[in-house]
């Protein structure tokens, strides 16, 4: 028996979201703008509701992080 976990689902969405919105060439890194991602995981996860507002936030501030070391832009790595 597989037990459905919300956070796997929505940062598999995330993953499979960077991939399509990416300007890197196949294979490449897919980074995505932090503004985008961001939108997009507040987004699903708001649909969800099964994450807390608290890791929401909590899970952004540090992909932020990441993405600022990266001239803004958020890798499938990051998360």
């Amino acid at each position: 028996i597989s037990c459905w976990n919300p956070l796997q689902s929505l940062l598999s969405s995330m993953k499979q979201a960077c991939e399509i919105l990416t300007r890197d060439p196949e294979g490449g890194a897919a980074r995505i703008p932090f503004k985008t991602f961001s939108f997009l995981y507040s987004y699903l996860a708001s649909i969800d509701g099964e994450i807390p507002e608290t890791e929401i936030d909590a899970f952004l501030e540090g992909i932020k992080e990441e993405a600022n070391k990266h001239h803004g832009m958020v890798l499938i790595r990051h998360f």
